[in-house]
């Protein structure tokens, strides 16, 4: 017979697209078992989902009662478990009702948060709604830009604990289309970085965006004839990349504060970019803020029922 816990333990999940991450909470919300996979999204048929997380949870959930699992990311994408609904904006992050994904084990009861969408233009952000949620449980009344830099950077314009609008821009994914798929990898290294490349590449395309497809072809004959290391023309073209991205987003960090989630070496880059064009800018050093997202949905979710 299937029973609902009361006051006990519940998992929340990030499912991305090249990872799994999940966490076991206690019954004093604290972290019980912290655990990862390479079962991301990109990888699984609809079917692999549950599989997949009874691989990596399985053992985390009692038989004969019921543990709830909530989950954000690419699980609610259209290729993932169970689409999820788009909550347009302007509205709170993680803030509409989940979307419940069949089970044929019995123990967990899965649930999958909503994405935010954009009409004009359009834009979704899958799974970084719910990092934004976590740092505004963090810093409630933040009023500014969050930049979330990765494969698709996004930027994201918060007031009064709202997303009010945002845009996404594929610097990431375009850097490891052109340093592995494009002439540029024959002058760009998979290793190796120098600074001084990456600022004058960065200077470079922040100063004339327009400029971006000649000054990338550059990078390519300037190994070529100046004997350019591949070090210095992958930091080059990251530079490059990153530069004309943020002058193409510039209403969204001019004369506002901006804070800069993610990885640390990606973070640091993005960070010290907009300080060099003058914004006002800092990263934020919260080691899990999709867990804190999730632990604000949950408690949300637990205070509607009562």
């Amino acid at each position: 017979m299937r029973t609902a816990r009361t006051n006990e333990g519940w998992i929340a999940v990030d499912w991305g697209t090249s990872n799994l991450r999940l966490w076991a909470i206690g019954p004093q919300g604290q972290v019980l078992a912290e655990r990862s996979s390479s079962d991301g999204m990109g990888g699984l048929t609809p079917e692999g989902f549950e599989p997949a997380l009874l691989a990596l949870a399985g053992d985390l959930l009692p038989d004969g009662q019921l543990t709830e699992v909530l989950i954000c990311g690419m699980a609610g994408a259209r290729q993932g478990w169970v689409e999820a609904p788009y909550a347009p904006v302007p509205c709170p992050p993680a803030g509409g009702a989940p979307t419940p994904a069949p089970t044929r084990d019995p123990r967990p009861s899965v649930r999958i948060l909503p994405r935010l969408s954009q009409a004009d233009p359009a834009d979704v952000v899958r799974g970084e709604e719910t990092q934004i949620a976590g740092f505004l449980a963090t810093e409630p009344g933040f009023e500014g830009t969050l930049c979330l830099p990765g494969t698709h950077t996004k930027w994201a314009r918060v007031r009064d604990n709202q997303v009010v609008r945002f845009r996404t821009a594929m610097t990431g994914e375009l850097f490891a289309l052109l340093s592995t798929q494009s002439v540029l990898r024959h002058s760009v290294s998979t290793e190796g970085f120098s600074e001084t490349a990456f600022t004058e590449g960065f200077d470079q395309a922040a100063a004339h965006p327009r400029e971006l497809a000649l000054d990338l072809f550059s990078i390519r004959p300037a190994s070529l004839l100046a004997d350019t290391s591949p070090e210095a023309s992958r930091a080059r073209l990251s530079g490059l990349l990153i530069g004309a991205e943020l002058a193409s987003v510039r209403d969204y960090w001019q004369d506002t504060p901006v804070v800069v989630i993610g990885a640390a070496a990606l973070s640091q880059r993005y960070a010290a970019g907009l300080k060099r064009l003058g914004a006002q800018v800092r990263t934020s050093d919260h080691p899990a803020l999709a867990l804190e997202g999730l632990r604000a949905a949950q408690a949300r979710f637990a205070k509607e029922r009562t």
